[in-house]
């Protein structure tokens, strides 16, 4: 199949935008969104940083690095559930490692070319949130290496009392309300 000039000037466009963006994002809407304000609120400094800016939280220094604990990891934004305790693992990268999500659709994975190299970027497929990089070098079965920001997670135990795990920010607070946009 050959391509017209135009299409070739059109392509090349859109990939030199995806390389000084850094990201390239198909997906411009979310199911579930927050305004900037509550975000603020909501969230520490850091899990702002880390899910609305596309930061990264030092080596080790993550809350979630060592837990060793059963339960489910949650979006710290939203709450949507995204890994479960009995697929993560040492990775010896200093950040949570997870070789396989709860449901394949839970997140989405996007080209992100920052810093001059090609990653996948992952995001909560609810709200968009960063959580961190998706890697091929992980253990079997999938040979996966999610390698997330304890910043972008909440965790629920297993033996906890109480029911889903929800978000929280430095004020204990809850998110009060989300839009619903249709896709």
């Amino acid at each position: 199949m050959r391509c017209s000039p135009l299409s070739s000037l059109l392509l090349c466009l859109a990939l030199a935008l995806c390389l000084l963006s850094g990201t390239c994002r198909s997906k411009k809407t979310w199911p579930k969104t927050f305004s900037e304000e509550e975000l603020r609120k909501r969230l520490t400094p850091m899990q702002y940083h880390v899910t609305q800016e596309k930061g990264t939280e030092s080596a080790f220094t993550g809350k979630y690095t060592d837990n060793k604990e059963e339960g489910t990891y949650h979006c710290a934004v939203c709450g949507a559930p995204l890994f479960t305790s009995d697929k993560k693992f040492d990775s010896g990268s200093g950040w949570p490692s997870f070789f396989d999500l709860i449901n394949k659709e839970s997140v989405t994975q996007t080209d992100d070319f920052s810093y001059g190299m090609h990653r996948v970027e992952t995001t909560c497929s609810q709200c968009g949130a960063h959580l961190g990089h998706l890697f091929d070098d992980g253990p079997r079965p999938t040979r996966k290496r999610y390698c997330i920001n304890s910043a972008s997670l909440s965790f629920q135990s297993k033996n906890s009392a109480s029911g889903e795990a929800r978000p929280i920010g430095e004020a204990g607070q809850s998110p009060s309300s989300s839009k619903n946009d249709e896709l």
